[in-house]
């Protein structure tokens, strides 16, 4: 079944087409590798999917029917996340007061943030990712692997059936990578569709269901 589908998507900026007729679908519970030289347009059309930028044109279909993205909450309350390249962390706040950002718990009448629970939620799902990280600890002290992991958790976190992962073990050692893999195989088991950027083709060829080619 298909989960998602752009057709004839464009997308321009000042002096560059970055899209332009894009046709491109994604099946549930499949890991399909995006791939593409530098200004392909592959994290354009991922920040499209994401919320993150909108399409000049084209349309986008979720489950056959038509969405457009405004912002990223939009994208996440359809169940798409992402995992971005960059590092979009608040340092001096703890791993989960990270993945939780402006979504704390709250206890008290909603006065007081539930640390508590933030902290026993984020720790199920750093179980879930066998990642040896306390949710207490604060986020500018830990290494780039693992602030990249702490991504991965937050996205997790918005129990997503999408998740877009732009390059995603750049900062991983050989270890962490057969980890992760190990968590997408057993998200697509469980019928989520990855989405998956990367310019290593060994990885590639060791995840992926379908793989297709920006020009």
């Amino acid at each position: 079944m298909t989960l998602i589908s752009v057709q004839k998507l464009c997308k321009s900026y000042p002096g560059v087409i970055a899209l332009d007729q894009v046709d491109f679908s994604v099946e549930a519970g499949e890991v399909h590798a995006i791939v593409g030289e530098n200004g392909a347009g592959k994290s354009t059309l991922m920040k499209i999917l994401s919320g993150l930028q909108e399409q000049d044109s084209g349309s986008i279909l979720l489950e056959g029917q038509p969405v457009r993205f405004k912002n990223p909450a939009q994208a996440q309350g359809h169940g798409i996340g992402m995992v971005h390249q960059e590092l979009n962390l608040v340092e001096h706040l703890t791993v989960s007061q990270n993945v939780f950002l402006g979504r704390e718990a709250k206890s008290f009448k909603g006065i007081f943030l539930d640390e508590k629970k933030m902290s026993t939620d984020t720790q199920e799902l750093l179980d879930w990712l066998h990642v040896a990280i306390d949710p207490s600890d604060l986020v500018g002290p830990l290494s780039i692997a693992h602030q990249q992991l702490v991504e991965i958790t937050k996205a997790l976190s918005f129990k997503p059936r999408i998740l877009i992962m732009d390059e995603p073990t750049a900062a991983l050692n050989d270890e962490e990578v057969f980890e992760l893999f190990k968590v997408i195989r057993k998200l697509r088991d469980e019928g989520v569709s990855i989405v998956y950027i990367s310019h290593k083709m060994e990885e590639i060829r060791t995840i992926s269901d379908r793989i297709t080619v920006l020009r």
